[in-house]
């Protein structure tokens, strides 16, 4: 293994930490002339079109691309379905919380707002395939969608070789009750989630991580006459560590490769604090990654990874905001103390006994984080991802008469008439009654 690219923080001027901060970019353009053909086509051929593409990418032809979870007889390990249960319910347990209470005030005497908390009907779920089944994301995607009470719940995920549901995917389509599993990957699956087709019902948002075609899918098609909002711009796997002379070599080095491992276009970054051992660390990287199945992945990935070195926690965290990584972890003393410096990031695990993988899986908080710094505008997957809100007013006469006449000056001073005259006449009828 090469040595990780190292940059000292203080010796870069805004320029260089703007560069070192830019993730390895996508081609867009290539992207969507490759992509849009896909979308155009299964709104076109619908089934016919998916069977096309799902035979063309995963080399299966398959009858029926639509299952019935319920009618899957699922075979799993009793261990698996336990860690399964365990991971779900502590999702559960945490979204349950973020269930948001209605809202109601009176703004003026006689003038009362409210909000109310609806479910979005119809979700689409994408899961992953790769080169191995992702029921993780099918829990961390499912459990909220079913906490929200979604109506309509459609998952998709590639076919396995045998052109079957992965069992541990079926598995939690059962458990989240799905309506349906689509099985298709890529653009093509995202395609007939936004638009429909003979064996697969529109959706009204789109959730799921995947590749860059799988994201470049989804962006075009929020903006389509498909009509269908998404979660986030969720592209390769990153993560920054801030390591001060407590943290151990092992566990940092573990963690590095533990994201690195997700792809080849994944991104791990280290904020080594003065006094953290980084020959140790070194040691540990390439002894733990000879160690690994998919080593090849996740050299590649540390081929645009890189160290930089901090004197001071406080240097690596101003750092760390303006990377914003999708996963952060601070190894570092008084981890917990930290938090409020905090500004930008996906999802954060505070001290050296949380590695990231308690969050990728059981721990309760949601995997579907931004990446690419998008965490400096947007927040990851949450119960509030599949719900939505109505606001609600009613003026009594009285409360009309208090903010009436602030509605016609405003309605005045934009020349909208109409808008101050549908308040006008009730004044009129009130004060003449």
């Amino acid at each position: 293994m090469d040595r990780l690219k190292t940059y000292r923080l203080k010796e870069l001027d805004d320029t260089g930490l703007d560069r070192i901060c830019r993730r390895p970019r996508i081609d867009l353009e290539s992207l969507v002339t490759k992509v849009r053909p896909i979308l155009e086509d299964v709104r076109r051929d619908g089934d016919a079109a998916i069977r096309r593409y799902t035979k063309k990418f995963d080399g299966i032809d398959l009858r029926d691309i639509v299952v019935d979870p319920e009618s899957l007889d699922v075979t799993l390990p009793d261990e698996e379905k336990h860690a399964l249960d365990i991971a779900m319910r502590n999702v559960h347990r945490f979204h349950r919380e973020q269930m948001s209470m209605n809202l109601e005030v009176e703004t003026m005497p006689g003038v009362t707002c409210s909000r109310v908390i609806r479910p979005i009907e119809k979700v689409g779920l994408y899961v992953p395939g790769g080169s191995a089944p992702l029921p993780s994301t099918a829990v961390m995607l499912g459990v909220p969608a079913l906490t929200a009470g979604c109506e309509t719940i459609i998952l998709a995920t590639p076919p396995d070789r045998n052109g079957s549901v992965p069992p541990a995917i079926a598995y939690v389509a059962q458990k989240i009750g799905a309506k349906k599993i689509l099985l298709a990957g890529g653009a093509q699956a995202i395609a007939a989630l936004a638009w429909g087709s003979e064996s697969v019902p529109g959706v009204d948002k789109l959730f799921g991580p995947g590749n860059q075609y799988v994201t470049a899918a989804k962006m075009l098609l929020q903006n389509s006459e498909a009509m269908v909002s998404i979660d986030l711009p969720a592209g390769p796997s990153e993560l920054l560590i801030i390591a001060d002379e407590t943290a151990d070599p092992d566990f940092v080095a573990a963690d590095l490769l533990s994201q690195a491992e997700h792809g080849p276009d994944s991104q791990v970054v280290l904020a080594a604090v003065s006094g953290f051992d980084l020959e140790e660390l070194e040691t540990a990287l390439e002894r733990q990654l000879g160690e690994l199945p998919r080593v090849s992945i996740a050299t590649d990935a540390l081929a645009h990874s890189f160290i930089v070195l901090a004197d001071r926690v406080e240097e690596a965290l101003d750092f760390s905001n303006r990377y914003a990584p999708e996963h952060l972890i601070l190894n570092c003393r008084n981890a917990v103390e930290l938090m409020d410096r905090v500004e930008h990031a996906g999802s954060v695990f505070l001290g050296g006994w949380t590695p990231e993988s308690l969050g990728d899986y059981a721990s309760g908080t949601n995997h579907t984080l931004p990446t690419y710094g998008y965490a400096r505008m947007y927040s990851g997957v949450s119960l509030s991802s599949f719900q939505k809100s109505i606001t609600f007013q009613e003026a009594t006469p009285d409360g009309l008469k208090h903010i009436g006449p602030t509605v016609e000056t405003l309605a005045g001073m934009e020349g909208l008439d109409a808008h101050r005259l549908a308040v006008s006449r009730r004044l009129e009828k009130l004060n003449n009654g």
